[in-house]
């Protein structure tokens, strides 16, 4: 299913509108005060980014009251105010400047406003106007919690969401659809992009199904909370008007700003490859590929992305031309070359990938990008196996270097990868990052069973 529509576009441009107001007005304020541009730009771009992240300034979503987006942008003006007038005494040739710091940050802040103001208000306008970005929800359960949500959806229509109907496994009532056990087949043919749970009338086991189907299906999750006695570090509390609702906690790279953070670490990574490893590597490759048998250099493959958007993968060629591309190689696969063998016992055949993450369809680490073929005869066979494509696919990843790559020969192979990309993406970290890749490049030296 096709999620998000335009959503998935409204935050990073909101980060990007941001950016550019932070860093086009401070030449004008702060000229004369003898600062280094580069260096105080490069400075006001990390502060930035370290308050957003730590105050959570980008969490904000179509039902999140207009206090508590002020509430943020007062935060993040004081903190990042404070972080500004800190780096003129550890920059001793700057000028400190109460008037210019004043205006810059009075400038900058009147900006912001007035283009959150702007974004929100004419998407909220375009929603009601077009019926576009609308998100269709169901609500498991018959309490008089979840009649209250039904009745916001209906009376709130600036949030954007559409009622679908009731399920209940508890209770019989004209306006319930069915029971729990219809809400799969439901889902799939009304496009529901959100499950709402009352966590008085649905078991644990249902509540694991339905974690399940939704995580496999790309739809979100929420539960309606029916005691004010609950609490656990894997819900969050967002609240609709008044009413509260539990959200399940999403993984670390669903952040923005982590999401940047990883971006600019891959693009910085990739062009130390690209520039220092693939322009010398890449003449000497093709003479070796080209002498040894027909066809192209470099071998391109429709492979499923991130949410399962169809990108071709680069490598170098390691085989002779043949009609199965989308058959995994074996031990001893009569169509690798000579040259083909070296390159990918060396995982030489991979540097190409580096191009997919400079043009952002790919991460240095990440879930490896698996065949159409793989996501057809294991998506519904293997638990949280869709997971994998909440984030970008990577060159290597944490189920590569703990053995499980290449040939997948059993279920049990491919039920072991998973189990390590969702450990991966659940459980991300820069240092875990930076562990995968030392490993990687060990694994390459010492050599690796299953690396054919």
């Amino acid at each position: 299913m096709n999620k998000g529509r335009y959503s998935k576009y409204i935050r990073p441009l909101s980060i990007l509108l941001d950016i550019v107001a932070l860093l086009v007005l401070f030449p004008y304020f702060f000229k004369g005060l003898n600062i280094d541009y580069l260096v105080f730009g490069f400075f006001l771009f990390i502060s930035w980014s370290l308050v957003a992240f730590f105050i959570r300034f980008y969490e904000v979503f179509r039902f999140t009251t207009p206090v508590e987006i002020l509430s943020k942008i007062v935060r993040q003006a004081v903190f990042f105010t404070l972080l500004v007038i800190a780096f003129f005494p550890f920059y001793r040739k700057a000028i400190f400047s109460v008037k210019a710091i004043s205006l810059y940050i009075l400038t900058l802040f009147l900006i912001i406003i007035l283009l959150k103001t702007l974004l929100f208000y004419y998407l909220k306008k375009y929603r009601l106007s077009t019926g576009n970005n609308y998100r269709n929800a169901i609500i498991v359960g018959f309490t008089k919690e979840a009649i209250n949500l039904k009745n916001i959806f209906e009376e709130r229509v600036d949030y954007g969401y559409r009622f679908k109907g009731f399920f209940s496994d508890k209770k019989k009532n004209e306006n319930i659809i069915g029971k729990t056990e219809l809400i799969p087949l439901f889902c799939i043919e009304n496009k529901i992009d959100e499950i709402y749970c009352s966590l008085n009338e649905i078991s644990n086991e249902k509540m694991k199904e339905l974690i399940e189907f939704s995580d496999e299906n790309r739809i979100e999750i929420k539960f309606i909370p029916d005691t004010t006695a609950i609490f656990s570090k894997k819900f969050r509390t967002n609240y609709y008007d008044l009413f509260p609702v539990l959200t399940l906690q999403k993984t670390p790279l669903h952040h923005p700003t982590i999401q940047l953070i990883k971006r600019i670490f891959d693009i910085l990574f990739s062009l130390v490859i690209v520039v220092g490893v693939l322009s010398w590597l890449a003449p000497i490759l093709a003479i070796l590929i080209k002498l040894e048998s027909q066809g192209p250099v470099f071998f391109k493959q429709s492979r499923p992305g991130i949410n399962e958007e169809e990108f071709s993968c680069y490598k170098f060629r390691s085989m002779k031309i043949n009609g199965l591309t989308e058959t995994e190689a074996s031990k001893n696969d009569p169509r690798v070359t000579k040259i083909g063998r070296f390159i990918r016992k060396t995982s030489i055949d991979e540097i190409p990938q580096f191009l997919n993450v400079l043009k952002g369809e790919m991460s240095v680490v990440g879930p490896r990008p698996h065949l159409w073929s793989q996501n057809v005869a294991y998506g519904n066979k293997i638990k949280k196996y869709m997971v994998r494509h909440y984030v970008k696919p990577g060159i290597t990843g944490l189920a590569q270097v703990k053995g499980f790559r290449g040939e997948i020969e059993t279920d049990e192979d491919m039920i072991n990868r998973i189990k390590f990309d969702v450990f991966y993406i659940e459980n991300w970290s820069f240092i875990m990052d930076i562990k995968i890749i030392i490993q990687t490049v060990v694994n390459i030296f010492k050599g690796e069973e299953k690396a054919y």
